[in-house]
């Protein structure tokens, strides 16, 4: 995937990505909200191993680029039927709460749907109520919460909630 708009970019993940990866992934504050405050303790050579195997029919691991710098990073994998799952994280605090997000979501969601997929899917943690804004806003709908379903990396239990898009719901910022 290649996609811009404006100073937006998103790009697919290469090998030269991967140390910034593994920083953003080891990092506990920004891998929180996923589950993990103690970072995924991952290396470079395994997030390059793991690149290699992405493909735009299976799974694809993305770069989030804003004004040609790395901010974030995006992913998609082909759940079948038509659906793909995505998960979105700005990484970079000093982007966070700008608007950024919810462009970049926009250019991600538009290019799935022009790739042909037709049921975008995700889920959040019911704590991350800046993003349940964001997706609600793009037209996501709420599908279901599940309670206490997950335990993050400290052992403490974590609730989710899942949304789907359809393009015919799609409210786009770009």
């Amino acid at each position: 995937m290649h996609a811009v708009h404006e100073n937006i970019t998103i790009r697919n993940a290469e090998k030269a990505d991967c140390a910034q990866l593994a920083a953003w992934w080891n990092d506990g504050s920004v891998m929180a909200h996923a589950g993990f405050p103690m970072g995924l303790n991952t290396t470079e050579e395994k997030i390059a191993e793991s690149i290699l195997t992405d493909t735009d029919n299976t799974r694809r691991r993305l770069i989030l680029e804003y004004e040609n710098a790395p901010i974030g990073e995006m992913s998609f994998r082909n759940i079948g039927s038509g659906s793909v799952e995505i998960g979105v994280k700005i990484c970079e605090k000093t982007h966070q709460e700008k608007g950024i997000g919810r462009k970049a979501v926009s250019l991600l969601i538009k290019t799935l749907f022009d790739m042909g997929f037709t049921k975008i899917v995700l889920d959040t943690n019911l704590k991350n109520t800046r993003a349940q804004h964001v997706y609600e806003l793009l037209g996501f709908r709420k599908t279901g919460v599940r309670i206490d379903s997950w335990r993050d990396q400290m052992g403490n239990l974590q609730s989710a909630v899942d949304y789907e898009l359809t393009q015919a719901d799609f409210h786009s910022f770009i």
